[in-house]
């Protein structure tokens, strides 16, 4: 059994089928991509996980718990954190503070921004936040405002604040969407060096294949709203189905 599981998932929107019978299995402490042309389902299936939308039928199950009902706070508290494709920080902040913004999240989600100006002095909270920030390399520019860092540095903040959540499972949403290469090459670096250091199971979609094949240890494929391949890394490449799926035939 996988921390995070899929069972004959569906979902529609009007007369259009978005997922069809989409089964995954997402081992414990592995980094698990999901790959597939754009329309095959990706982000549909990415929101099920997140409570951003219900399946029809299926079932989805965390660490043995149904996700299926809950409310997108109520999914972050059982374990489960998101970076989304553009980085959702609070720019007017410092990075600090923003590190500190879930250490103050309040049960029904909203987050209570006077509380953390008020007790940032307290030694734990600091102590925690300071730790997440040297964690990704961003220790020096605590200081910063938020808005003033570059995407890529927006990016290890978010990482930072989700970290801070102490996560089992982080979902990422294109995590290197409109990077430089170079802000790519040291993403992925971080996500390798959290996944060893934390055991944290991650579940990554990406266009991006060179993010892809540098992090994944397995690799799901949808096309068409339904999962056509699930299987190691080395055998994604040259597979018949995954060449048509993105190509249209074999080739």
């Amino acid at each position: 059994m996988g921390i995070l599981e899929v069972q004959n998932v569906n979902k529609s929107f009007g007369g259009l089928k978005a997922l069809t019978n989409v089964n995954l299995n997402v081992e414990e402490g592995m980094i698990h991509a999901i790959i597939g042309p754009n329309g095959a389902g990706k982000s549909t299936l990415l929101n099920c996980f997140v409570g951003r939308l219900i399946p029809d039928t299926g079932a989805v199950t965390f660490d043995g718990q149904s996700l299926l009902g809950k409310k997108p706070h109520e999914i972050n508290q059982t374990g489960v954190s998101r970076v989304f494709q553009t980085p959702e920080i609070f720019s007017d902040l410092t990075v600090l503070e923003n590190v500190m913004i879930p250490c103050f999240a309040k049960r029904d989600g909203s987050y209570s921004l006077n509380a953390i100006k008020s007790v940032k002095n307290e030694q734990d909270i600091l102590e925690k936040a300071e730790q997440m920030l040297v964690d990704v390399d961003m220790i020096d520019k605590r200081g910063m405002t938020a808005s003033s860092m570059s995407r890529g540095d927006k990016r290890r903040l978010e990482m930072a604040m989700c970290l801070s959540q102490d996560p089992k499972l982080l979902l990422l949403d294109e995590p290197t969407a409109g990077m430089a290469r170079a802000d790519t090459n040291n993403t992925i670096a971080l996500l390798a060096e959290i996944q060893e250091k934390r055991h944290i199971t991650m579940v990554v979609i990406e266009h991006d294949m060179h993010v892809v094949f540098s992090l994944a240890q397995k690799i799901s494929v949808l096309a068409q709203g339904t999962v056509i391949v699930e299987d190691l890394p080395e055998n994604i490449k040259g597979h018949p189905k995954v060449q048509e799926a993105y190509l249209g035939g074999a080739h």
